[in-house]
């Protein structure tokens, strides 16, 4: 069996495949001082609790936008699964060439995310991810990963504004009943939601012309849920797609 992990800046998810069949995942919160007993112990739990065990694994692939814990995550796995995991990095296969001007600036996870997405769909593609930061990758249609767009999350603003603004309140994030709020919280959530929809399909519609060409647009991530269906120019909602990049890239590479 092949465990995926995806080490975020907010959660750390992760996942199980039976061949190609996602069997089971977990969401576990991302914290920089845990040691590499403490995540082992937490992921043997978490696996225990699905009636699986570390003997069943044979294979780990990681990818990682914390590099503080891409090493504590490479001890850990060692230890307690007797596996030597493979780092999602520019080096892989991926089924894209790399477009950006330094290939190494690109995130692991969009690399997994657009891996999956052209694999799955085929080009010409945007791939939005709603996570601690929004993120837009374009593929065209030779599989050429062309680059794309960062935004903070919508969780990131909404905390940046608490922090920043002593008299506003931390907020649920949620679609409000109007756009025009007739409180602090509605207002709060009515600029926060509407105004990350408005972000979306302005980037989509950009990325769209600059591309001349009517990509798939799909929607992947933690936030997906709550703001995808609001967003018109997004075709399709993935939510597993980062564990199924991950399954796919390790197949890619795992007879080299």
């Amino acid at each position: 069996m092949l465990l995926v992990i995806d080490i975020g800046n907010t959660e750390i998810v992760s996942g199980l495949f039976k061949g190609e069949t996602l069997a089971g995942q977990w969401r576990i919160a991302t914290h920089l001082h845990k040691t590499a007993d403490e995540y082992g112990l937490q992921l043997l739990q978490l696996l225990k609790i699905r009636h699986y065990a570390a003997d069943q694994i044979d294979g780990v692939i990681v990818s990682s936008v914390v590099p503080p814990l891409t090493s504590i995550f490479v001890e850990m796995i060692a230890h307690y699964f007797s596996v030597h995991p493979m780092i999602v990095s520019e080096k892989l296969k991926t089924g894209l060439t790399i477009r950006y001007e330094n290939p190494r600036e690109v995130g692991a996870d969009r690399i997994v995310n657009a891996a999956a997405a052209f694999d799955l769909y085929g080009g010409p593609l945007i791939i939005v991810d709603l996570g601690t930061a929004t993120t837009f990758c374009a593929v065209n249609e030779a599989g050429d990963y062309l680059g794309g767009a960062i935004a903070p999350g919508m969780a990131l603003s909404a905390e940046a504004l608490v922090n920043r603004a002593a008299k506003l309140p931390r907020v649920e994030l949620c679609q409000p009943e109007s756009i025009i709020g007739q409180d602090t919280v509605s207002s709060i959530q009515s600029g926060l939601f509407f105004g990350y929809v408005g972000l979306i399909n302005e980037i989509i519609q950009r990325i769209n012309q600059e591309m001349g060409t009517k990509p798939q647009v799909i929607a992947t991530g933690g936030l997906v849920g709550l703001i995808a269906s609001e967003c018109r120019g997004i075709t399709k909602i993935h939510p597993t797609l980062t564990l199924q990049g991950l399954m796919i890239i390790y197949k890619m590479n795992a007879c080299d």
